[in-house]
């Protein structure tokens, strides 16, 4: 985490807000006048955005795709009736769809594959109230499953 001084026109302050929180996640913003209360003060706590991991970057220790499903299949078919899924479930779905999308891509098929990962990448982005992946869900997919591969 690091911290940002900026000294700036309060009608600046809405647009210089919007852009930092374009290129950092913010975390908190104090907003004081200047001694001579001609210009806004602006505080503001940030952490760097993470870069989105190039796929293969981010399933590089992943099992094959059909073992995923396999295991995606079987959680799902073993919970009891009205469990709840956990977030590995969610995370390993996501992570696999995210991939066949990706094999799909690659080989030029023309399917509803991306639709689908970006869904399901949605849900997880939902379960962890993350913000900040509307333009590209499936990048939060690929930092969350390589920093969960890397936990394992």
């Amino acid at each position: 985490m690091f911290d940002i001084r900026i000294i700036c026109d309060e009608v600046d302050t809405p647009e210089i807000t919007k852009t930092l929180a374009e290129t950092f996640i913010l975390r908190a913003i104090r907003q004081l006048p200047t001694r001579n209360s001609h210009k806004i003060r602006l505080y503001v706590a940030a952490d760097q955005r993470p870069q989105p991991l190039t796929p293969h970057n981010a399933y590089a220790l992943a099992p094959s795709i059909v073992s995923e499903i396999g295991w995606t299949a079987n959680a799902a078919a073993s919970r009891q009736f009205g469990q709840q899924m956990g977030r590995e479930f969610w995370l390993r779905k996501a992570a696999v769809l995210d991939r066949i999308a990706l094999v799909d891509g690659d080989q030029g098929i023309q399917s509803d594959a991306a639709e689908v990962a970006a869904d399901a990448a949605r849900r997880l982005i939902d379960l962890d109230r993350a913000t900040g992946y509307d333009s590209d869900p499936r990048s939060y997919v690929r930092n969350a499953y390589a920093d969960w591969r890397r936990h394992q």
